[in-house]
This record gives C-alpha cells, sequence and structure tokens, in this order.
C-alpha cells in the first residue's frame, strides 16, 4: 500500500484524494535542512504520535504513542547522535518541540527520510501532520483532521509514501 503525493496539493490512498500542503518551497531531490522543500522520493513511514490530552487513541494499525511535553524532533545537524531522532529535550539541543500550544501536531507520522545513515544537513522531522488552512509547511506534507482520521484508518505500519 503506498500514499501517492500526485501534486503539490493531492494525497492519494486507494481510492481516496485528500487536499493536501507541502513545503512553501516545493518539492526536491536535493532536500537541504531548513529549505523548506519536501523531499522527493519514496518512504517508509513511522509510528503515529498523538496529543492523549486533545485526543481519544486514533482508529489506526500504527503504534499509537502519546506526545509528552518533553518530546522534540532533533533538526540540528551538528548533533550527530540525535539529528532527526525523535529525543527527550533539553536546552542544549535545538529541536523541533512536539508538544505544541497550536493544533499542527495533535496528530503526526514521521516520514522516514534521511532516518537511516542519517546525512548531516539533508533534512530533518519531516512529518505528515495537522493543518486548519491548508497553508505551506516547512518540508511536510499537511491534512486536515477529518482526512487524516480516515487515512489512519487505511494505512499500515508497512505502508509507504511516494512523493513525485
Amino acid at each position: 500500500m503506498t500514499i501517492i503525493l500526485k501534486n503539490k496539493e493531492t494525497l492519494i490512498l486507494e481510492d481516496f484524494k485528500f487536499q493536501c500542503s507541502v513545503g512553501k518551497n516545493g518539492i526536491t531531490k536535493n532536500k537541504l535542512e531548513g529549505d523548506k522543500k519536501t523531499p522527493k522520493g519514496i518512504f517508509e513511514i513511522g509510528n503515529l504520535y498523538y496529543r492523549k490530552d486533545r485526543l481519544k487513541k486514533p482508529n489506526t494499525k500504527l503504534k499509537c504513542i502519546g506526545i509528552k511535553k518533553n518530546m522534540g524532533w532533533c533538526d540540528n545537524p551538528k548533533d550527530k547522535n540525535s539529528y532527526n531522532k525523535l529525543i527527550k529535550i533539553n536546552k542544549k539541543q535545538k529541536f523541533e518541540k512536539l508538544f505544541r500550544l497550536d493544533s499542527k501536531y495533535d496528530l503526526l507520522i514521521p516520514i522516514l527520510y534521511n532516518t537511516k545513515n542519517i546525512i548531516p544537513n539533508k533534512g530533518s522531522a519531516i512529518f505528515i501532520h495537522l493543518t486548519k488552512n491548508y497553508k505551506s509547511t516547512n518540508g511536510c506534507i499537511a491534512l486536515k483532521k477529518t482526512d487524516f482520521l480516515i487515512l489512519l484508518k487505511l494505512i499500515k505500519k508497512n505502508t509507504k509514501i511516494r512523493i513525485n
């Protein structure tokens, strides 16, 4: 099963088409940290992270992990041990905070881009996450909550995403 990003605003899975948004500067084969581009390619997806204080556990075959206040995703290319990984946040590290005031990360699935044989500066924290207005992202793919919940019912841990 493969989720397909058909163009910059349509995500397709089987018979379902979802409106989405991508990186502000489009899609690229040569992703760099901070370029606001969505990486092109075929990638595996990770576990579902969700805000237990805001949502009940979604109906999905993915492993579900509640987001805690101390969770972050390291986006510092100089941090060789933690770059592009889930971390317990501390003041010494640069990170993307997962427990946010807005609802953007109430549901998120990491796209497993640059997660094996990690290359510093090739991009980090690429997620499928929520949006309310389809504003462009910093490189992620964003969906409305209702569409995200439908997607969760359909996908499995071996589902891939193809970003064209």
